[in-house]
């Protein structure tokens, strides 16, 4: 019977887009709603309320072209995960004509809203770059001075005839006061989402350092997993040879000394092959695929062989858990969390695995003396150990690194009970295989 081929589906970890112009925008098409209704409001009250006619259908229909333009922009911030600042300079020279449009059908240079122009060469100061916020300037200025020839004037009723100074001292105050809300309220919050940028750039380029020193130590692995095959390999025959001498098979503690050497040695090899498997230079073997959980319990047998002086206890939820590439990369990530904790000192140590829809979440909880303040507060960083060993801190800096490259996350604390607490959680979607069936 002919066995369905087996594709794996190994997504990289998706990083969060850099979405400040995004969230710009976002801004940017809140503070046109707020302009909206503002225009409406006002349009309707002096049409209205106060008797100075206005040319209301154009004025209004404006406001709806810029209601249009909205819709328009959150259709597209919907579908978009960044914006580019051309785009944001384009809404701002939107904005900038619309208000032109209001300003030219309600008295011109003589609205005391004209003002309003300030808030546009403002927002454009923060989120653009220098040649696209002069032409903001630039733009703005024009139609300011055009305003104060071509305009449509007001038309005042008798009873505000003679008090047009008093209604322009009164428009100015109000124009100054929304410019000035607005302002703190718009430019407090684009500062944020500028800092938030920065911020993950600094992620970013630390995460790209580190990148940078597991590639130099996989470097240096490798070259040592090639230097160190011969040798191993010569020793290993060197111990068979004493194996068939007969001053050492006539003393059964010499050979089962000898044998514990040998077990020790292919220890060894098996490492260099891992190292060098997990570097790719040993492709020969198709990959083994397996059951999640038979992969888990296998790479824990091995842990507890290798280390019969430590108690490790494993408890798996009552889940079904998917087929997946055993990649010695998570065995290894996997094996460091437990190495950890028993170099510690924990002489007993709890491995809990379970699932949800999305993530696989293996728990490992030890007895030793837990972790430091100084050592959660530096929890993944290289370097940082408790054990005092010249080069030690890296076991748990890889496991990070490592979990992260496959989109999952790793977080420390201490148990309430004592000890150690490490939860790895990993995206299924990154582990699991597809079959897909043929012919």
């Amino acid at each position: 019977m002919k066995q369905a081929p087996i594709t794996a589906r190994w997504l990289p970890g998706q990083w969060p887009a850099d979405a400040a112009g995004h969230r710009n925008m976002a801004l940017l098409v809140q503070l046109r709603w707020i302009a909206i209704a503002g225009q409406v409001a006002t349009i309707l009250i002096v049409h209205f309320g106060m008797g100075i006619r206005l040319p209301i259908a154009p004025m209004l229909l404006i406001a709806a072209l810029a209601g249009a333009m909205n819709i328009a922009s959150f259709a597209i911030l919907r579908r978009r995960t960044d914006v580019a600042r051309p785009e944001l300079f384009l809404a701002l020279l939107f904005d900038v004509l619309a208000l032109t449009a209001q300003l030219y059908l309600s008295g011109g240079a003589t609205n005391p809203f004209i003002g309003l122009y300030l808030l546009q060469v403002a927002l454009g100061a923060v989120l653009l770059d220098r040649w696209s916020v002069w032409g903001i300037v630039i733009l703005s200025a024009l139609c300011a001075a055009l305003l104060s020839i071509f305009y449509h004037p007001l038309t005042l009723s008798r009873a505000l005839e003679g008090h047009l100074f008093d209604l322009h001292i009164v428009g100015t105050w109000i124009n100054f006061t929304m410019i000035a809300v607005l302002l703190v309220l718009f430019m407090s919050r684009v500062t944020h989402n500028l800092q938030l940028r920065e911020t993950y750039l600094a992620r970013l380029r630390q995460q790209a350092a580190e990148e940078e020193h597991i590639v130099r130590m996989g470097l240096l692995a490798s070259g040592a997993a090639h230097e160190l095959g011969t040798p191993l390999s010569q020793l290993a025959v060197v111990l068979g040879d004493w194996l068939h001498m007969k001053e050492v098979t006539k003393h059964p503690a010499l050979v089962e000394e000898v044998e514990e050497m040998q077990a020790a040695v292919q220890r060894c090899k098996a490492i260099v092959t891992g190292i060098l498997l997990s570097s790719g230079e040993a492709r020969g073997e198709a990959p083994q695929v397996t059951g999640l959980r038979d992969f888990i319990e296998d790479m824990a047998q091995d842990w507890q062989n290798a280390n019969p002086g430590t108690v490790l206890l494993r408890d798996f939820g009552p889940h079904d858990y998917p087929r997946i590439i055993a990649d010695p990369v998570i065995r290894q990530a996997i094996g460091n969390l437990l190495d950890n904790a028993r170099e510690a000192g924990a002489n007993r140590i709890d491995m809990l695995v379970g699932r949800d829809s999305n993530w696989l979440n293996i728990a490992v909880r030890d007895n030793g003396p837990g972790f430091s303040e100084e050592m959660l507060a530096d929890f993944g960083k290289p370097y940082r150990s408790s054990k005092g060993r010249q080069g030690g801190g890296l076991g748990l800096f890889l496991v990070v690194n490592v979990v992260r490259k496959l989109g999952g996350s790793v977080n420390a604390s201490n148990s309430p009970d004592g000890g150690a607490l490490i939860l790895l959680r990993l995206p299924l979607g990154t582990l699991a295989m597809e079959e897909i069936s043929g012919a």
